[in-house]
Order: C-alpha cells, then sequence, then structure tokens
C-alpha cells in the first residue's frame, strides 16, 4: 500500500478492454508527513476519488486480481480507500 494525494484524471481514446468502465488516476506517492516524494504514476479508482483527495493505493497484482475476480488483469497499481484523516505518532 502507498499513501498517496490523487493529482487528476486521466482521458484516453483507445484502452485495453479491462479499463471500460473504470477512472484512470494520476496519483503522487507522500510521505508519513503527506510530502510529496519520488515520481507520480497511473492508478484504477476503486474508491470514486477525486483530485486533491489522499489514498491508498494497493500496488500488488495478486490483491488487485482478487478484487476485480479476474485471472489476469493489465492493472498493477489500484486506488482501495480515501483517507479522511492521517496522524503520526
Amino acid at each position: 500500500m502507498r499513501y498517496c494525494e490523487v493529482l487528476g484524471n486521466v482521458v484516453q481514446t483507445m484502452h485495453h478492454p479491462a479499463y471500460d468502465g473504470q477512472k484512470l488516476m494520476v496519483c503522487q506517492p507522500l510521505d508519513e508527513h503527506s510530502k510529496a516524494v519520488g515520481n507520480s504514476f497511473l492508478a484504477v479508482d476503486h474508491a470514486q476519488a477525486g483530485p486533491g483527495d489522499r489514498v491508498l493505493v494497493l500496488m500488488e497484482g495478486n490483491g488487485i486480481r482478487q478484487i476485480f475476480g479476474a485471472k489476469q488483469l493489465p492493472i498493477q497499481s489500484l486506488i482501495v480507500a480515501i483517507v479522511d484523516q492521517a496522524t503520526v505518532g
């Protein structure tokens, strides 16, 4: 899992059939203090997130296949939760 901020939507004219009906988002990884770290990446939205939302992104293929109930999918990153609040103890 990665803690990220959604930067925006991606609009594509052609895509793999696995992306039918799915929303693709640009995500920026964040550290524990909500500061940007590393490069942004694309993730399929499974939590109805929007730009500016802080989210948890699943980046493990087996978990993603289990969520979609498929044997093979060309999806590497999946937004699974919107974070309401995060605290560092």
